[in-house]
């Protein structure tokens, strides 16, 4: 899947307070690693993720190997947003 490096940020700011917690621990990773996933660069305390980033426009094009971080973190926000 692509996605604008711009898109992914504003997914992880619409997130509600403690949503990286609750994502890496239902998909039982680290929680540096989906910070890693949306953009953070801190590898030594969690996993590089299967992005490819690609120069251009709004940062950049996201190639993403696993959106598993991804639907889930648009479900929290539907969640979030329909309460």
């Amino acid at each position: 899947m692509n996605i604008t490096f711009e898109e992914l940020r504003a997914i992880k700011h619409s997130l509600p307070t403690g949503s990286v917690k609750r994502i890496a621990k239902e998909l039982n990773i680290e929680e540096q690693t989906v910070r890693n996933y949306f953009g953070a660069q801190k590898y030594e305390d969690g996993k590089i993720v299967g992005t490819h980033v690609q120069p251009g426009p709004h940062g950049g094009y996201v190639q993403l190997e696993d959106t598993a971080i991804l639907e889930l973190a648009k479900r929290i926000i539907n969640e979030t947003s329909s309460v």
